[in-house]
């Protein structure tokens, strides 16, 4: 059985010995443990020097997450060879009550609607290689009252409007020309900011990332702003009924300005000579475009790849508008780092079902940052369990890695009944055979006792 104390050495320097004890216990019950992760939970499960009251010390403890996050990593599962990506995205915790702090609604995709919960934004760097996450930062989002209000007008002026409270067409008179690329950045993008320059300051002499990848709610200039100011080029997604311009090729009028916007782009018909590949999967025929066009909220060229698919039976067509604020990047490559953004939400998942991200009670501020921080650092620390199984066994699991140590943690109880310890066969063929009980795929040993 992989020692975790020594797993967790790396962490030494940002953390005292108490709290490397605790945690090294924590780990242990967490990935042993049936049932939902809760403090009471972790206690039955943690055995010797992991009572309630030290898993509530725990909890209780300002801790370096963003420290321990990136010293575990770079020590456990940083490649040099590898080429990273940041990905961005908030996720949402169901919860009930009224005590817990930042208890607040918040839009659930799951649901589809606003539900009572709380919200955390994690940034995580993504393994092109790999093709996985790994959280690096989680921030609990707090929303103040400040904020709700302004959500609150923005919702209302999105509302349709009385023929009467129409402003006349045109331009307002009186107005001037303003700089796009001077812009007020609203409290979430100024948090998500915080968050990106403080991993990028924490990393900056081991690696060096080019994009930050999130979802279609940042695809808008005042994000693409907030990467630029981060020295990051921004993936998003656009609104499918973006208006999206051609540059103007045509001659000067003669007077005014030059024009700077040509045609609209239609999407049904985008002309051939932006066509970059094309594919055949079934009945589904996919295409690629690729242009740099221009958007009026947005203060520069972008980088645009239209995905349109078409059904060949029935023609039904249906296409995703990607973009970057590399000029450069390639089609193929701004498609293929925009799939890897959907490996933070597989992170997400694995915390909720593993991990407790679902199941913490704690209603403190630092209780529940240390709850949330700790079900996605152990994401991290599940992939660095399996890594020594997964070459001889690539389907070992999540699942089949809880079984083993489950497994192994009933055959070390028993033993400690025995009057004498069994003969290493025999102890080897007791282990194999409780441990393998509910594992899902095919059992190879992965523990063994000295």
């Amino acid at each position: 059985m992989i020692d975790i104390v020594a797993l967790l050495q790396c962490i030494r320097p940002s953390v005292t010995a108490t709290t490397v004890r605790q945690l090294s216990r924590i780990i242990v019950a967490m990935v042993a443990m049936t049932g939902r992760v809760t403090m009471l939970g972790l206690a039955r499960w943690a055995g010797k020097g992991g009572s309630y009251r030290t898993v509530q010390r725990f909890f209780s403890t300002v801790l370096p997450w963003g420290i321990l996050f990136w010293e575990f990593f770079r020590q456990h599962v940083y490649s040099s060879d590898a080429v990273y990506l940041v990905a961005g995205d908030e996720v949402i915790v169901t919860k009930a009550g009224k005590s817990t702090h930042g208890l607040d609604r918040f839009f659930s995709s799951l649901y589809g609607k606003p539900v009572p919960g709380l919200a955390c934004f994690t940034v995580s760097l993504v393994s092109v290689q790999e093709r996985r996450s790994f959280p690096m930062r989680v921030e609990q989002v707090v929303r103040s009252d400040a904020e709700k209000v302004a959500s609150k007008a923005k919702a209302a002026a999105k509302k349709p409007k009385s023929p009467h409270e129409k402003r006349r067409p045109g331009r307002p008179k009186g107005s001037t020309n303003t700089n796009k690329a001077i812009v007020t950045l609203t409290p979430e993008l100024l948090r998500i900011k915080a968050m990106l320059a403080a991993l990028l300051q924490l990393i900056a002499k081991v690696l060096s990332v080019t994009y930050v990848v999130l979802d279609g709610h940042f695809g808008n200039h005042h994000a693409l702003q907030m990467a630029r100011q981060c020295n990051l080029h921004l993936i998003a997604k656009l609104r499918c009924d973006a208006a999206l311009y051609f540059p103007y090729t045509g001659p000067y009028a003669g007077r005014g300005p030059h024009r700077k916007y040509g045609r609209k782009v239609d999407y049904d018909h985008v002309p051939v000579q932006y066509l970059t590949s094309t594919t055949v999967e079934g009945d589904i025929e996919t295409k690629l475009y690729q242009a740099q066009l221009l958007h009026k909220e947005f203060a520069q060229p972008l980088n645009v790849v239209i995905i349109a698919k078409t059904n060949l039976r029935t023609q039904a067509c249906a296409h995703v508008i990607l973009f970057s604020s590399d000029l450069e990047l390639a089609a193929a490559l701004l498609v293929d780092y925009y799939s890897l953004r959907f490996q933070i939400e597989l992170n997400f998942r694995e915390a909720k079902q593993y991990w407790g991200l679902e199941d913490f009670m704690n209603i403190t501020p630092t209780g529940v940052i240390n709850a949330a921080n700790l079900s996605l650092f152990m994401v991290n620390v599940a992939y660095r369990l399996r890594a020594d199984i997964q070459p001889r066994d690539p389907d070992y699991s999540v699942l089949d890695l809880k079984a083993d140590w489950r497994g192994s943690t009933y055959v070390e109880e028993t033993l400690k009944l025995l009057p004498e310890k069994p003969e290493p066969v025999l102890l080897g063929q007791i282990l194999h055979k409780v441990a393998g009980l509910g594992r899902i795929h095919a059992f190879q040993p992965s523990f063994s006792f000295s």
